[in-house]
């Protein structure tokens, strides 16, 4: 597998690399990769408990459970009353 990448990232991961910390940019790149998927993994989880809220807000909505807020000054008393 081949890519590019700009000279600023390509100086990043030569400077990671010289720093010790990883033996050469190979190591760089898997770890920004392994990141990467980690931080996909965890937008896809925060996605599917949004649209489980949703999904309860709505059925909630359905059987008469909410609270009619018709102005600022209500939904600062109902803030202040939880």
């Amino acid at each position: 597998m081949n890519f590019s990448l700009t000279p600023s990232l390509e100086q990043f991961v030569r400077n990671r690399a010289n720093s010790g910390d990883y033996n050469n940019a190979s190591e760089v790149v898997r770890e920004a990769i392994r990141l990467f998927k980690l931080v996909e993994e965890q937008r896809a989880l925060k996605l599917e408990r949004l649209r489980a809220a949703i999904d309860k807000g709505d059925e909630a909505l359905a059987r008469g459970e909410f609270t009619d807020l018709n102005s600022f000054e209500e939904l600062d008393a109902f803030f202040a009353d939880l």
